[in-house]
């Protein structure tokens, strides 16, 4: 008995597609790959606008105790000029124990309101609050948007 190649018995290999050209797609396969890139672009880029509406972002400027039981936050609220928010805020003991805690409304930005930077996205606010003991630090713990 002859041995013969795997070649001569059971055909020749079609080249697999490569970058490098060496095979071809079909054009079916050519078409599902061009919509499947497209379609990736579109989300990316959609994903992409829908967060730059929705996020909030926060920066705590100053905090003091202007008497026993009361504390004074100051910080900056950055989001989208139409978009409502909430913060919530809160104040700390020094064993970092929450003692004050309160959740304030951002409302959309006005058009040309003192408290807002020049394209309305960034906005100041002060907040007092009641606290339970002795607090030696006061921020923002979080932001979200509303609907």
């Amino acid at each position: 008995m002859q041995t013969s190649s795997l070649a001569e018995r059971y055909g020749a290999r079609r080249p697999s597609f490569t970058l490098g050209g060496g095979g071809r797609m079909s054009p079916r396969a050519r078409l599902w790959a061009i919509a499947a890139l497209v379609l990736a672009v579109l989300l990316a880029g959609g994903l992409t606008l829908y967060r730059a509406q929705v996020l909030v972002s926060s920066k705590d400027i100053s905090f003091s105790f202007p008497e026993k039981g009361q504390a004074v936050v100051d910080f900056s609220v950055t989001k989208h000029p139409s978009a409502a928010a909430e913060c919530a805020v809160q104040v700390l003991s020094e064993d970092h124990a929450v003692v004050g805690w309160r959740v304030v409304q951002i409302p959309p930005t006005e058009p040309g309101s003192p408290a807002a930077s020049a394209d309305g996205s960034t906005t100041n606010h002060r907040v007092t609050l009641r606290t339970v003991s002795a607090g030696v630090n006061g921020g923002v713990h979080s932001c979200w948007t509303v609907k």
